[in-house]
């Protein structure tokens, strides 16, 4: 067994270096990443400033990258260690940029590595620079031109404590709080029928905005095949008419970790789905769905890998992580955990059974690890990989929209199972989720 701690330090600078944010991939009529129930949110985002190129400059001890603009916007910096990165926040930006911006510059000896930009929070944009070497922020710039604008961000290669010392200083008060903190959790509306009786399910598609989640060689993101998962998912709960659906975004922006917990934890969740995609450096022959469940101790490396990786999604969003506070203590909050843990496998197993002769399953299907994603001691969670990007075959499925549609159709009968097998009453913390 292995603790989720064990392999973290090996794991930061590869998982935030290593992560890019490109363009939305297209998906098949219906299985868009962009949420139906929006209407207007293509005119607003056509009406959006963009960034239609970025240049880099990268030297031994400078580096400059130029964003080109359609209108000049106000940019903030600050910058934050461990690991380190310089921050650029936004007005919102649509960032309409090549499948290969973001990856680290060609060429050696420079301390730029990759970067990532996106929505951060509601009308927030955010770039977030990798740095292989202290560097301080010399100059950041709206600079008009006769199109529109440039953005200009110059950066100067600095000691160690000079950088420290900067990291210590919030260069901008950016109105949301100091630079690094968590955003808010986010508003959330309950979809389905209003009978407050039904059983709340809480759909979590993961990743999201600044923070793109795997990817495959030609630009497929997990972040826009699990929206696109989560949100058929949420209709088909909603046709049956049982049950009461949140979803923690319903847009492409990044949300918390702690965030997606509280909101399931807020509005009193009776199950909460986390949906994902994994991808393995040099595992293309390794396929097919997971199912995990939180725990203090990893049942695999594989599991633990997963969740030390999934855990620094705050870190690649250019977001100080939060300790996750227990509000339970106690004899209560060991009774609960257990209680919690014990719906929680059970409902592991109703998508195993549920998944299989539908949906391909890994040779070892439910696992466990320390997500923080899991950690809400009086929710029943779980963590559904729906495969492997990694994997030619499982990507090409996962983008499928037969795929998605007979899969989302399986997790929703297991979803039936798990509460037609438990009392009425029942529910972690002992309230009653139905009459």
């Amino acid at each position: 067994m292995y603790t989720t701690t064990e392999i973290q330090r090996r794991l930061v600078r590869f998982a935030v270096a290593g992560v890019l944010l490109l363009p939305l991939w297209g998906f098949p009529a219906g299985a868009g990443a962009t949420d139906g129930r929006s209407a207007d949110a293509a005119a607003r985002q056509a009406n959006m400033i963009r960034a239609t190129t970025v240049a880099i400059d990268a030297r031994k001890d400078s580096a400059r990258l130029t964003f080109t603009l359609t209108a000049a916007v106000e940019a903030k910096a600050f910058l934050l260690e461990r690991p380190d990165r310089v921050i650029i926040d936004l007005p919102e930006v649509n960032f309409q940029l090549p499948k290969n911006a973001g990856r680290p510059p060609s060429g050696k000896g420079h301390f730029i590595g990759s970067f990532r930009f996106g929505l951060f929070a509601p009308e927030r944009s955010r770039v977030v620079i990798d740095l292989r070497e202290p560097a301080l922020v010399g100059r950041v710039e709206t600079v008009r031109t006769e199109t529109g604008a440039e953005l200009v961000i110059e950066l100067n290669k600095a000691t160690r404590a000079a950088y420290r010392k900067a990291a210590l200083r919030p260069m901008v008060d950016s109105g949301d709080g100091l630079p690094g903190q968590q955003p808010d959790t986010p508003k959330t509306v309950t979809h389905g029928p209003k009978n407050e009786a039904l059983p709340l399910v809480v759909i979590d598609p993961g990743h999201g905005g600044i923070d793109p989640g795997a990817q495959t060689g030609d630009g497929v993101l997990e972040k826009d095949v699990v929206f696109a998962f989560a949100q058929r998912l949420r209709d088909m709960l909603e046709a049956s008419g049982r049950y009461r659906v949140m979803m923690t975004r319903t847009t492409d922006t990044f949300i918390a970790l702690g965030a997606r917990t509280r909101v399931a934890r807020q509005a009193g969740a009776d199950l909460f789905i986390s949906i994902h995609a994994d991808t393995l450096g040099a595992g293309g022959g390794v396929r097919g769905a997971t199912i995990y469940t939180g725990s203090d101790l990893a049942t695999d490396l594989e599991s633990a890998r997963l969740a030390d990786k999934e855990n620094l999604a705050d870190q690649i969003a250019g977001v100080e992580a939060a300790e996750d506070p227990d509000e339970i203590v106690g004899i209560l909050a060991d009774l609960t955990k257990r209680e919690t843990r014990t719906f929680s496998s059970s409902f592991a197993g109703n998508v195993i059974d549920s998944f299989k002769g539908t949906v391909l399953l890994n040779k070892n299907p439910h696992r466990s690890a320390g997500f923080r994603v899991l950690k809400a001691p009086d929710v029943p969670s779980v963590l559904v990989e729906l495969g492997y990007l990694s994997s030619a075959k499982d990507a090409a499925l996962l983008v499928s929209d037969e795929w998605q549609k007979n899969a989302a159709n399986a997790l929703n009968e297991a979803i039936s199972r798990y509460f037609s097998q438990r009392s009425p009453t029942e529910k972690a913390g002992g309230v009653a989720f139905s009459p």
